[in-house]
């Protein structure tokens, strides 16, 4: 049986070409999820659906986490596009934030199964996944702080961008686990956004010595 060395770190597509493959192995991933779940995301079924070698899956996700964390990434910038040809009309950025990241929700749910298989493999990400599952956070603060309408926000509306977007991904792992109705999860939503009028009048005074943490980790 052949063995396949694994890379420490993914590559990255250099040409529309490889660009195009990549976009084949997300998308038959997506398609396999969709229908059996994080079981049913097999890395050799996903090459042969893509019409890749299994070597240059490998390249590109060096396991079944890697490749449903990118795919969660691919569906967040799919939702990011659609939000800005549609953006959410809310009164004011906590509302809208909140439309936002419902409508997120909702896109995800209309999809149990591969909402459930990306979920999992953000939970069981290790080291070896860092920069991708960091990436999937950046992503949605990028979706929060775009419903906000901020290009230079403060600290504390970053901090405040932080909790929401952890919030946000806890609920999703609540209502995939069963343990949260998505009336509890839309209650959540809006309760959390909340801190964005809290942030919204500048940021709180900084305790003497400590500086306020940046938008990264």
């Amino acid at each position: 049986m052949a063995t396949h060395a694994r890379p420490s770190h993914p590559a990255s597509p250099q040409t529309e070409r490889q660009a195009a493959r990549r976009r084949r192995m997300l998308r038959a991933s997506a398609e396999l999820a969709a229908r059996g779940g994080f079981d049913a995301v097999q890395m050799r079924e996903v090459a042969e659906v893509s019409q890749v070698a299994l070597g240059t899956l490998y390249r590109y996700f060096p396991s079944k986490v890697h490749l449903l964390v990118a795919t969660m990434q691919d569906k967040l910038g799919q939702l990011h596009t659609t939000l800005r040809e549609r953006p959410p009309d809310g009164a004011g950025p906590a509302e809208r934030v909140a439309e936002t990241l419902m409508r997120a929700f909702r896109a995800l749910q209309r999809e149990p199964l591969l909402a459930d298989a990306m979920v999992r493999a953000l939970t069981f990400a290790d080291r070896s996944v860092s920069a991708e599952v960091d990436q999937v956070t950046r992503q949605t603060m990028a979706l929060i702080l775009d419903a906000m309408g901020l290009a230079d926000p403060s600290p504390a509306q970053l901090s405040a961008v932080r909790v929401i977007a952890h919030t946000w991904h806890s609920a999703l792992i609540t209502w995939v686990s069963g343990r949260a109705s998505i009336t509890q999860v839309g209650f959540d939503i809006e309760t959390v956004c909340r801190l964005i009028d809290l942030t919204s009048a500048g940021p709180p005074q900084e305790p003497p010595g400590r500086t306020a943490p940046g938008p990264d980790r």
